[in-house]
């Protein structure tokens, strides 16, 4: 994944969060229970590798970059409407199931952080400058 896909990915899985892009569920009682837990709670970083859901696969059904300061700009504009939802996020994860808003927020922050810990997250800070 590049950044410029990175970018995409991102801003696609902050419209799923919303409920603006629908995705194929991938959950089970294992995936809503200790996976959900592990991946929320342990304090650590998430594994690379780990797959995700096709319809935001970049390379596969996620959006594309078009050109980098307008996909940033995008994915600016869906951070903030992810940040300022006061509670209402109310979609159920595809893979770890109903979340409160406290584990939506939390989740928010940790797959924007194991994205950008993949290129280095002090170099991707000007995504979010």
């Amino acid at each position: 994944m590049s950044v410029d896909q990175m970018v995409c990915h991102l801003s696609d899985a902050y419209r799923v969060a919303l409920g603006e892009m629908a995705v194929s569920p991938a959950t089970g009682l294992f995936q809503r229970t200790v996976m959900k837990w592990a991946a929320l709670k342990l304090p650590m970083p998430w594994p690379h590798g780990a797959p995700t859901r096709p319809e935001i696969e970049q390379g596969s059904g996620g959006t594309p970059p078009t050109e980098f300061e307008r996909d940033r700009t995008e994915l600016l504009d869906w951070h903030a409407r992810f940040c300022d939802t006061e509670g209402r996020l109310t979609v159920a994860h595809p893979i770890f199931g109903s979340m409160t808003a406290e584990e939506w927020l939390r989740w928010g922050y940790l797959h924007t952080d194991h994205h950008l810990r993949q290129f280095g997250r002090y170099a991707c800070l000007p995504i979010f400058v």
